[in-house]
């Protein structure tokens, strides 16, 4: 290993030494070098070496590679003879330095296209021989552009706005900066020139507006804009204006104004009257027309604004009428006022209409409010008749004593007692008291009939009892069920059946079990004569007698 590396450290030591001899270069540091210029600009083509222990300069040149692979000089500088130029570089090119064996870079002041190449820089020392250095130059050409514009004229053809042009190495880009509808064709050349044509229909509104040419290129930072104005002329028209809108005989300082249009502008203006001449003491002065007199009647006619441009000619007429005296003013002030007293009128009616419907609409609403609560109040008062006048009694003494009866000389279905219901109920209280909720008064002498039927019901429950033989609920007699006593809560009866309305004669039925004996003859006897003292029979059909309480009663299967 130690003999391995003792060597090393020899030869390490010996390229130490030659470096130490041997010289280098400074700039540039590889061997070939790219650099890039612009035309009518300096370039520097860098070069400088460094010379060595013991080492001298001793000569220094720079040449140009051909196409062909021969090479040109360009400039020589000897450490004792001074520096020569040759050809076509004497006088374009020179040393950056007083002294170019210690800095050899070369200065073009002024760059040209046909600069561009590979450049050599040859070092001659002494005593270890020539060294080089190559620079390959690129020479581009800033873009020289161009724009021409075309006047377009109103109702052309499709045609060319705008040609824009430039020239540049590498060869530049063209585009079009505009919001104008058209379309834009580019064309490239020899020697890098580059040009682009906008097209377009010429309309008057294009007129002013913008079309821009932008140049790109890689030696610009920003593309470069060519400003430029869209040219469209186009054949004027007129207007005319007056200083009164009553022409009258004796109206002073009267006058016509006419302006023109188009482009370019006209200022040609002519004023004529149709098939006559101008009266006395009229005189057109630019673009008015100004009477210098008082009004007459012959001034009235047609009078005519004639302009001119170089694209067309624009007319335009105006009818005077003068009026013998002033009274067309006043009209005309009139009808102004009528015509606001009828548009107030007209407003008015609307206004009118409007709360008309509102009203009415509001009272509708209304109305059909009162029928809902009115119909609400007859369903909740017939639902308490009906619950007042039932003759349904539960009678309650450890066990419940329920006898029901059926109708025996009914003949009347549940509609037609329904609707004789309705009936007893508006003959019996068509003039009668309402109370809070609109409901008939039915207890008109309440505290007297109160008793009168308390007293009633209680006589016909005893005589129930007191008939019946045996307890529907526990099939006991009824010797043996006890009485209810008076205090026993009131339930009120139920709404009787129809299916149970029976068109014969039938006995009283206690649950389904005929009683034929005679003690049940006289309690069924007893129970027609109650239901005589509440009815009374009509051709066939049960009314109610009238009394405290007068009410139809359902003949259907009642509990009592």
């Amino acid at each position: 290993m130690e003999s391995v590396r003792i060597p090393a450290a020899v030869l390490a030591l010996l390229f130490l030494t030659a470096s130490c001899v041997q010289g280098d270069f400074v700039e540039p540091l590889e061997p070939v070098t790219f650099l890039r210029s612009l035309t009518e600009s300096q370039t520097r083509l860098p070069c400088q070496y460094k010379e060595g222990e013991g080492q001298k300069v001793v000569q220094v040149s720079w040449q140009k590679e051909l196409p062909g692979g021969n090479k040109e000089q360009v400039i020589t500088a000897h450490f004792t003879d001074g520096h020569t130029e040759f050809g076509r570089y004497s006088g374009r090119v020179k040393f950056e330095s007083s002294n170019p064996t210690a800095n050899s870079a070369l200065l073009i002041p002024i760059t040209e296209d046909s600069d561009e190449g590979t450049y050599i820089c040859h070092i001659s020392t002494f005593p270890n021989g020539n060294f080089e250095r190559r620079v390959t130059l690129t020479v581009w050409t800033l873009p020289i552009s161009s724009l021409d514009a075309v006047t377009l004229v109103e109702g052309q053809s499709y045609g060319v706005a705008a040609s824009c042009r430039a020239v540049g190495r590498p060869v530049p880009r063209l585009s079009w900066d505009t919001e104008l509808p058209g379309q834009s064709q580019n064309y490239t050349s020899e020697g890098g020139a580059v040009s682009s044509h906008y097209s377009l229909h010429p309309l008057r509104y294009m007129n002013g507006k913008k079309l821009d040419c932008l140049v790109w290129h890689p030696g610009l930072d920003k593309p470069r804009r060519i400003s430029n104005k869209v040219e469209v002329q186009y054949p004027p028209d007129a207007t005319i204006s007056s200083s009164t809108d009553h022409w009258h005989v004796g109206l002073e300082k009267a006058e016509l104004t006419c302006k023109a249009g188009g482009f370019p502008i006209p200022h040609n203006i002519t004023w004529i009257r149709k098939e006559e001449r101008l009266p006395d003491g009229v005189s057109a002065i630019g673009g008015k027309l100004v009477f210098g007199r008082a009004l007459r009647a012959n001034d009235s006619g047609v009078y005519e604004c004639i302009v001119k441009n170089t694209v067309g000619v624009g007319k335009i007429e105006y009818l005077i009428a003068v009026t013998a005296d002033q009274r067309g003013i006043f009209q005309d002030v009139e009808k102004d006022k009528l015509m606001l007293i009828i548009v107030g009128a007209a407003a008015g009616v609307v206004v009118l209409i409007l709360i008309v419907v509102v009203v009415l609409v509001s009272w509708m609403y209304k109305k059909r409010t009162r029928r809902l609560k009115d119909q609400v109040n007859n369903f909740s008062r017939q639902a308490s008749m009906r619950k007042i006048n039932s003759e349904e009694f539960d009678l309650r003494s450890g066990n419940d004593l329920t006898v029901r009866t059926r109708s025996r000389h009914s003949l009347m279905s549940t509609d037609n007692a329904y609707k004789g219901s309705q009936s007893t109920l508006v003959g019996k209280w068509g003039h009668t008291t309402m109370d809070e909720v609109n409901r008939p008064v039915v207890w008109d002498r309440s505290r007297e009939c109160l008793n009168a039927e308390m007293e009633e019901r209680k006589r016909r429950t005893e005589s129930y009892v007191k008939y019946s033989n045996m307890s529907l609920d526990s099939g006991l007699p009824s010797s043996l069920v006890p009485v209810k006593s008076q205090q026993d809560e009131y339930v009120p009866p139920k709404e009787p059946d129809p299916s149970h309305l029976q068109e014969r004669d039938s006995p009283l039925e206690f649950d389904g079990v005929s009683h034929n004996s005679a003690e049940n003859d006289e309690g069924r006897l007893y129970n027609l004569s109650a239901m005589k003292n509440y009815f009374h029979n009509d051709n066939g059909v049960l009314r109610p007698k009238p009394g405290c309480n007068g009410i139809l009663m359902n003949m259907r299967e009642q509990v009592i």
